[in-house]
């Protein structure tokens, strides 16, 4: 069992950054591959990043390459989501979610853990 917790939500100005963290439980935090999905009010959650379990491998959505970059410190079981010139449309929930399976997994139900997700909102 795996349990997650996001956190470093909040509201910011177009063009601004902000770091999200999510911290597991677990003493085989290393062996999941870690994910970032997002949801806006109306539209289906979409995957956004994810990192392999080793930190050597990521895979971005088209959306966020070149601003968002995924990372993580298995050492403090915490994988970050470094977010820059964020844009009104990256306003959502924001969930990581843990993966078995290895690599960089994308589709949602490939992951078996999911956080309570934080709130990012964007303004113009």
């Amino acid at each position: 069992q795996v349990h997650l917790a996001e956190s470093g939500g909040g509201l910011v100005q177009a063009g601004d950054s902000l770091r999200l963290s999510c911290a597991a439980s677990g003493r085989t935090f290393s062996s999941y591959a870690m994910g970032w999905f997002r949801q806006a009010p109306g539209k289906e959650r979409e995957f956004v990043v994810a990192i392999s379990g080793s930190g050597g491998s990521t895979y971005y959505a088209d959306s966020v390459k070149g601003r968002f970059t995924i990372s993580r410190d298995n050492a403090k079981n915490t994988v970050y989501l470094q977010m820059n010139s964020l844009k009104p449309e990256d306003t959502a929930v924001y969930y990581c979610a843990a993966s078995s399976f290895s690599g960089t997994p994308s589709a949602r139900i490939l992951y078996n853990y999911w956080g309570q997700g934080t709130q990012v909102t964007v303004s113009s």
